[in-house]
Formats: structure tokens, sequence, C-alpha cells
């Protein structure tokens, strides 16, 4: 614990202010050792090589997600897509960074959300025509059919709760983590209306917690898709599902 503190020290100092030790870098480390998220002290993280700003404290991206957006995206060339639960827009300015002839809509029902996507977009000096930022609750306002959907939805369960990380629970936002019970609140509304929103040959990639697996493929099947495909992460868990 105590090499993890000084690790992220050390890259408090580089990256916010230069090597140059500052009386806010100073209250900066009592932050750290408060146990908040580095990511959130220092202001931003990178996701696939991208400067992702968390000045609105959206939820961190994970390098789980990193994995599996990047395996997706070997197959897309072009077409429409649709990041769906946005949060920072990672995933979206990811996709639009990478496959430079794709339009991505960035979709998230907070207010904050749809802020710090803003920030993040003019941070990678995103051609504004490329993208458009939707507040929506899942589809309400994001209109339209799609060749992907990509989706990183809440999907812990609240009974679950005691085995989230402390600093996650204190400082990370709960919209983006908590979905019920279950934890497949968000996922079970998604996939009732994903299918509807798919052009022909069109696919949804979906995040999930492991062990949600059997219970995420009976929803896939009442919804009668098709196609499915589970996937694991580099850690060799079963981590996001490719459907269609």
């Amino acid at each position: 614990m105590q090499k993890d503190i000084e690790k992220e020290i050390g890259w408090l100092l580089k990256e916010k202010y230069h090597h140059k030790p500052t009386e806010k870098f100073y209250n900066d480390v009592k932050r750290l050792k408060a146990g908040e998220p580095v990511d959130y002290v220092i202001g931003f993280t990178n996701f696939l090589d991208y400067k992702i700003d968390l000045s609105k404290k959206t939820l961190i991206p994970r390098q789980d997600t990193a994995f599996w957006v990047e395996q997706e995206l070997k197959n897309i060339k072009n077409g429409k897509v649709l990041d769906i639960f946005s949060g920072s827009g990672c995933i979206g300015i990811a996709i639009l960074k990478r496959r430079p002839k794709v339009l991505c809509d960035m979709a998230d029902k907070d207010k904050k959300a749809i802020e710090q996507i803003k920030i993040n977009c003019e941070l990678n000096k995103i051609d504004k025509k490329r993208y458009k930022i939707i507040k929506s609750d899942i589809f309400k306002k994001a209109k339209g059919k799609y060749d992907f959907i990509f989706a990183n939805p809440p999907y812990v369960a609240t009974k679950k709760i005691y085995s989230v990380q402390k600093s996650v629970l204190k400082y990370e936002p709960k919209i983006a983590l908590f979905a019920g019970t279950d934890g497949l609140y968000y996922i079970r509304k998604l996939l009732v209306e994903a299918k509807n929103r798919l052009n022909s040959g069109g696919k949804i990639f979906m995040e999930f917690s492991g062990e949600q697996k059997p219970a995420i493929e009976k929803i896939i099947l009442q919804n009668k898709y098709s196609k499915f495909e589970f996937k694991r992460d580099g850690s060799d868990r079963w981590r996001w599902v490719s459907i269609g």
C-alpha cells in the first residue's frame, strides 16, 4: 500500500506539477493519502493513449474497458456508432480518434457526464461534424439506428456493495456504478430496445461483471437475439458480450 501511494505521488508530481512541488502539490498529497483516486487528484487519465479529463468527477475509465474496446475496434472501419452510458466519453472519443470514417453519438442521462463529454471532445480536437452529445436515459432521446452500439452500463449489484472498494464508494458517482439488487436493471432495459436500434448486420458490444454471464445469456435469449458471443478480458475473466 505504501509503495502504491509513493508511486501515485511520483505520478502526481510529474504529470500535474512537472517536478515542481508547490503548496497545492502538498495539499494534493493529503488528498491521495485520504484515499481519493489519483486520477481525480491529477484531473485526468489516459484511455487507449488519449487524454480524458475528469474534472466533473465522472466514472474513472478502467483498463478492463480499454481492453475490450480495442479488441472490437479491430473489426470496425466505418459506420455510425452509439456510445451509450458514455460517462466521460472515453469510449466514443477512442472510436472517433482511431476510426476517422466513423460517426458517433455519445449518450448519458447525467448532466455532469454531458459536460464532461463536451470537455473531452474539445480536449481531443474531435471534428464537431462527426459526433453528437445526447442527454438521454438509455434510448429515450437517442433516436435513429446504428451500425454499432458500445455499452458500459452500470452493473454493480446493490447487494454486493460490501465488495466495492472504499475509495470507489466514497469518490466515484454511484449513478454510474449501481443497477438494482442484481446489477442487471440497465442491462435489461438496454437489451429490450437495442435490437430495434440496429441497422442490418449491426452489433452491440456490452461490458458486464463475470458472474452475471448466465443471467445475461437468459436476457439475450428472451429478447430473441440470434447471435451472441461472450468474451474474456486480459485476465481471462468474462468481461463483455458481442451481440448480433
